[in-house]
């Protein structure tokens, strides 16, 4: 059960941060080369407590589906998301926020399982948790950008 961790400094006040990372609105644009789409639930805005998002995306050359839920929520803190159905046996990602040198350190705690058993343990040793991780710096470096450069995300 493969847990990534990151902490990702941005020059920001937290609540924008906070605000940011759970924009659906930036989530696609931070996930463009996958063409990540929101398209049930949620579709644009910021995403709160109990709500869920479908998303739909192409890795590996294939298209899939991944929903999941808002199930904790405590504004400018934390939120946590967890996979409803998808890829995946499992996924829980906890987004949590920290005032540090006059701004904010956005820290990602993403526990997943991967499916198909030794073979899926497998696929994490030689490519799913690197491609993953890289997903999550991506996300994280764009949430930076539109944070430090007080960017405005187009709903």
């Amino acid at each position: 059960m493969p847990i990534i961790t990151l902490e990702t400094y941005i020059n920001a006040d937290k609540q924008t941060v906070f605000d940011l990372a759970r924009s659906i609105d930036l989530h696609q644009i931070s996930t463009k080369h996958t063409n990540e789409k929101a398209i049930a639930g949620r579709l644009s805005g910021l995403i709160e407590l109990n709500e869920t998002v479908t998303w739909q995306a192409r890795h590996f050359g294939i298209t899939q589906k991944l929903t999941s839920k808002i199930t904790q929520f405590e504004s400018p803190d934390f939120f946590v998301d967890e996979m409803l159905s998808g890829a995946f046996k499992s996924i829980k990602h906890e987004h949590r926020f920290l005032e540090h040198d006059n701004g904010t350190l956005m820290i990602d705690i993403f526990d997943y399982v991967s499916p198909l058993g030794i073979l899926g343990r497998i696929a994490d040793n030689m490519f799913l948790s690197s491609y993953l991780k890289k997903l999550l710096i991506n996300r994280n470096s764009v949430i930076k950008e539109y944070a430090e450069n007080q960017s405005q995300v187009n709903q």
